[in-house]
């Protein structure tokens, strides 16, 4: 395995929330394969073609817990238990058409249980970096073409989107009340931030009602794809980009904790924004077959039609950038489905994370 990390995770002891999800699967193999002893919390996984399962990560890792972050008392007790030393909260309700079916759950999960989780963090003395995932549907959408920045205000339409605005003003307020830099070595020894990244695609997602995973369910079942959005617009990356962003920024701010306890953005570069129906037209040509149909309807329920993240932030402070443009992430996401019937999906992953690394980076 490729270390563009130098050998920091190793060793290192690393709780990851949602670790039997789409993006904590991936980043329990990659920490996993880094030497990192990694603690997993998260619910059943989905399917029994999820990443998480056909990887068998869970056996690999040093635990596996099946438990609710709704659930204070408990989170508390495993953060006790394993005294991890770095967090990747990335267990939430992810999908927006599902929370206008449980707009409650979507809060309770989203907002309360980030809240229980910080709260872990707080009653953990081990913990030293916070890294908590929201998205990029956590802006006030106004459908503008420019990318939001980190400054621009919260806000959001359906309960998921608004539920994660919720989630980046609790964290704002307990980095001020709880982990303020400026009380760094006086009062705490924690340096917590958010992230937030674009529409993240790859092999091993099987959720309902996202475009890649739609699209493959057709495929082999030989069905047309049907696209209820064709013309939305947004910044699609593979589930590699933010990752590599989301551990790159641990690493900062465990060597430097007050300088970058903030809000950060990781998407694509501008040529990498595209429509649905353009994403799913690549994917197709890459699959070799299938046929797309248009069914959208005026009375579907609300997605904004068009998000973009402004990343200027995170290329000039960390160092950080997208390693793929958009025609090489869409062939490494059809790589993955075409191939993890026959293979060994961990061994695959694994593979697909050094083809990543290996991409141009300037």
């Amino acid at each position: 395995m490729i270390d563009i990390f130098d050998g920091f995770f190793k060793g290192k002891r690393i709780l990851v929330t949602g670790h039997t999800g789409f993006k904590g699967s991936w980043l329990s193999i990659w920490l996993h394969e880094l030497g990192a002893e990694v603690v997993g919390v998260g619910l059943e996984p989905y399917s029994d073609k999820d990443n998480f399962v056909l990887s068998e990560i869970g056996s690999k890792i040093k635990a596996d817990i099946r438990a609710d972050i709704r659930d204070g008392k408990k989170m508390k007790e495993i953060f006790a238990e394993y005294q991890p030393e770095i967090v990747f909260h990335l267990a939430a309700q992810p999908l927006v058409r599902l929370s206008y079916d449980i707009p409650v759950e979507t809060y309770e999960t989203n907002v309360m249980g980030t809240i229980n989780v910080m709260e872990a963090i707080r009653n953990t003395d081990s913990v030293k970096v916070g890294v908590m995932i929201t998205t990029d549907k956590c802006y006030d959408n106004k459908e503008q073409a420019e990318g939001y920045k980190e400054t621009d205000p919260f806000g959001g339409y359906d309960p998921y989107s608004s539920s994660k605005g919720a989630c980046e003003i609790a964290i704002q307020s307990w980095r001020r009340s709880f982990f303020n830099p400026a009380d760094y070595g006086k009062k705490h020894t924690m340096s917590l931030a958010s992230v937030r990244a674009g529409n993240v695609i790859g092999g091993g997602d099987w959720a309902l009602d996202r475009i890649i995973p739609d699209c493959i369910r057709a495929l082999e079942t030989h069905q047309p794809i049907e696209i209820r959005s064709p013309r939305s617009v947004r910044p699609w990356e593979h589930v590699l980009e933010p990752l590599s962003g989301y551990m790159l920024l641990a690493q900062k701010m465990w060597n430097a904790p007050t300088e970058y306890c903030e809000g950060w953005n990781f998407g694509p570069e501008a040529e990498s924004v595209s429509t649905v129906w353009d994403v799913a037209t690549a994917l197709v040509n890459n699959y070799g077959y299938g046929k797309l149909k248009d069914v959208s309807n005026p009375n579907n329920l609300h997605e904004a039609k068009l998000l973009m993240l402004n990343i200027d932030k995170a290329k000039t402070r960390l160092g950080w950038h997208p390693r793929m443009n958009m025609k090489e992430c869409i062939s490494l996401v059809a790589d993955w489905y075409k191939r993890y019937p026959k293979e060994n999906v961990y061994d695959l992953c694994v593979e697909e994370i050094n083809k990543f690394l290996d991409y141009n980076e300037d």
